[in-house]
């Protein structure tokens, strides 16, 4: 079973539910909107860093909620981000042998969510994201930052199955 990230639960709003996640670091790369950047970090976290270490998986894996278009598109860029374990810093996280894998340090913050299944298409996402911006907007709540994508489970998983969210930071 994959650890999932741990928040506090300090709120709702209609769909939206506040949470107060702790400090945490991520290992981060850029990528071209497909799976470069998945294999990059896996690679990473399954021994390729400067102590030949395993890191175990957590969930969830972040993306911005903005999604690239596609070919003939090169040029977009996005990042993809696995959370290290819990209650590590970045000082006691591995150096990345890869020069494309970033180790970021994120404080705690509070964040407004809205949680959502299937597929994480263009289109399913940037509905949730809308809900969420204007759910927040209607609550004359402050947002802080860009809407990112949350995704909980691996892309075997049938889409109906599927655990996703969309968030962003807030200011309460």
């Amino acid at each position: 079973m994959t650890e999932t990230v741990s928040y506090e639960v300090t709120g709702k709003t209609g769909e939206i539910e506040f949470r107060k996640y702790p400090a945490l670091v991520l290992a981060t790369v850029d990528s071209a909107g497909d799976y470069s950047g998945f294999n990059l970090l896996f690679a990473y976290i399954t021994g390729k860093n400067a102590a030949n270490n395993t890191l175990p998986m957590t969930s969830p894996v972040i993306k911005p909620a903005k999604i690239p278009m596609t070919a003939p598109v090169v040029s977009d860029r996005m990042t993809m981000s696995f959370v290290m374990p819990a209650g590590k810093t970045s000082d006691e996280i591995p150096e990345p042998l890869d020069s494309k894998v970033r180790i970021v340090p994120v404080p705690g913050r509070e964040v407004g969510v809205i949680t959502f299944r299937g597929r994480t298409g263009e289109k399913e996402v940037r509905a949730a994201e809308e809900r969420l911006l204007k759910g927040l907007r209607d609550a004359g709540i402050e947002t802080a930052g860009e809407v990112f994508l949350m995704r909980y489970n691996p892309p075997w998983i049938p889409g109906f199955l599927r655990h996703n969210e969309v968030g962003v930071e807030v200011r309460r």
